[in-house]
């Protein structure tokens, strides 16, 4: 049985001494290893542990937590197509680093597709899909009393995932899916963003609303307003950190 490591404690690689920061996998999972490197590497990037810009060494991962170097270079080929690293030639490969040219381009295509996928919920959703959506507009609300952050990024997930599935188009949400994958590390800090939290339930009150009544355009036109306020906050967040790293 292998033990969790105390984060000060450090790992020996080809003669250097580096500080340890990621626990060793409990190999007792049901799911392939590859799987399971790829969720405790993209864990790490979205809380921060890897920070953006910082080079991923396989041997130093695969010491870390415990494998061989395969599962970890498999699950690194997989984080680059959800837009979590970059691998470049030559160079190595590091925790990518979004630029605002990058969000502007991820949230234009978010945009059109919340729309459409709202669009289509207003037109498809049963009657069940629609008790949840309501249900977990009440949690969110109690979430934002209790000022828990963790259960509102949760919640907010849950509330998205529904409406995507109310859609029923599977093609729509994978691809829905994996730019959000992209985003995902910064939700945390927009949401906190100054008076948002609030600002987002009023948005997600307005869609559930028009879905309610069927509405296919102002579902629409909700979807798109919340997109847009939500791309402001995080290009907000986004710089006040980067200011917040130069001090």
């Amino acid at each position: 049985m292998q033990e969790y490591l105390l984060p000060k404690q450090f790992v020996e690689i080809e003669g250097l001494t580096m500080e340890k920061r990621l626990a060793p996998i409990r190999l007792d999972s049901y799911q392939p290893l590859r799987e399971v490197v790829c969720e405790t590497l993209r864990e790490a990037i979205r809380k921060g542990v890897l920070k953006p810009g910082e080079r991923l060494m396989e041997i130093q991962l695969a010491e870390e937590l415990g494998v061989s170097r395969t599962p970890v270079r498999e699950a690194i080929r997989k984080l680059e197509l959800e837009g979590y690293v970059i691998m470049m030639p030559r160079r190595g490969t590091y925790v990518a680093n979004l630029s605002i040219r990058d969000v502007n381009e991820v949230f234009e295509i978010r945009t059109s597709l919340d729309s459409l996928a709202s669009g289509l919920a207003a037109e498809r959703i049963t009657e069940e899909e629609l008790e949840q959506l309501q249900r977990l507009l009440v949690l969110i609300g109690e979430y934002i009393e209790q000022n828990d952050m963790e259960k509102i990024v949760e919640t907010d997930t849950e509330f998205h995932d529904v409406l995507y599935q109310a859609s029923r188009n599977m093609r729509l949400v994978g691809i829905i899916f994996n730019l959000r994958e992209q985003l995902t590390r910064f939700r945390a800090t927009s949401m906190a963003y100054p008076g948002r939290l609030k600002e987002t339930l009023e948005e997600h009150r307005r869609l559930v609303e028009a879905i309610a009544q069927g509405d296919v355009l102002e579902a629409q036109n909700a979807a798109e307003d919340h997109m847009e306020k939500s791309e402001h906050t995080l290009l907000i967040s986004m710089e006040a950190m980067k200011t917040k790293n130069k001090k």
